[in-house]
């Protein structure tokens, strides 16, 4: 990317896998700086201010994910691009860090190559802009609103949280009303990728459900097709936010569920 090298903090308490990182993001242009567990990352962090942060999921001190969590929780402009390193394998932890705001994620062992990828795909989508000659229309749904020219989101006038990942989730779904999205098609149009572990997309989907719907657990906005995907229904009559609170909530025939029962299974697919 043109212009000063973008920053990267390592946070890994492997000295190995430290120096392999550090110095492949190094030859692939990026400016490091490398700390060893959790404390030192938070102090890093807030010196060093990096475009993306590489974090161990293990660390001594704080665990990566309560390193995320705080990254996360930070004031002072958007929240910092996260791809976590772990070496567990087990499902729960990945989306664990997913649900905390993680960008990505690299299973050990990894190949350093594919790390710098994924890295250089984060960051790209973080920076991304439109072109100043063509601004990007604000798009609209009832109270939902997204600028992409100001990577912007609102909902009834209050501004939305979200990271780099679910706003270019969001976005895309808006500017396709109506159509249905199969979890391989958004893996590869929102993260370009063309391949990837599904339940990426399943944990972002349902962390902007959370984010954008009056009522997560009977979506109107963004409804599951069983056995499809996801597809984005812009109805002129969706609830205010609080217009559902009042009412507690509840689900309409056109919310996604299945008929006569509760809302079909995240992502839409069973085995």
């Amino acid at each position: 990317m043109p212009g000063p090298p973008r920053r990267v903090l390592v946070v890994e308490d492997d000295p190995t896998v430290a120096e392999v990182v550090t110095g492949y993001l190094a030859r692939a242009g990026y400016a490091t700086e490398h700390v060893a567990d959790g404390f030192a990352a938070l102090d890093q962090a807030a010196v060093f201010r990096p475009h993306l942060v590489v974090l161990d999921l293990m660390l001594p001190g704080i665990d990566g994910l309560e390193v995320c969590r705080r990254l996360r929780g930070a004031d002072g402009g958007p929240a910092v691009p996260v791809v976590m390193l772990t070496a567990r394998g087990e499902e729960a932890d990945r989306i664990l860090g997913l649900e905390l705001g993680a960008d990505d994620y690299v299973t050990k062992p990894f190949s350093p190559r594919e790390l710098v990828l994924r890295i250089g795909s984060v960051l790209r989508r973080a920076e991304s802009a439109p072109p100043a000659a063509a601004p990007s229309p604000v798009l609209r749904a009832g109270d939902l609103r997204a600028d992409p020219g100001g990577r912007r989101a609102d909902r009834a006038g209050r501004e939305l949280s979200l990271t780099a990942r679910e706003f270019d989730l969001l976005v895309f779904l808006m500017r396709n009303p109506g159509r249905v999205f199969s979890r391989e098609e958004l893996l590869h149009r929102v993260w370009g990728w063309e391949f990837g572990d599904l339940s990426t997309v399943t944990v972002h989907v349902r962390r902007l459900r959370e984010k954008i719907e009056a009522d997560p657990a009977a979506p109107r906005l963004v409804t599951t097709v069983w056995g499809a995907g996801y597809r984005f229904d812009p109805a002129d009559d969706v609830a205010p936010a609080d217009e559902v609170d009042r009412a507690g909530g509840g689900a309409s025939p056109a919310d996604g569920s299945r008929p006569g029962g509760g809302p079909l299974p995240e992502g839409g697919y069973r085995a």
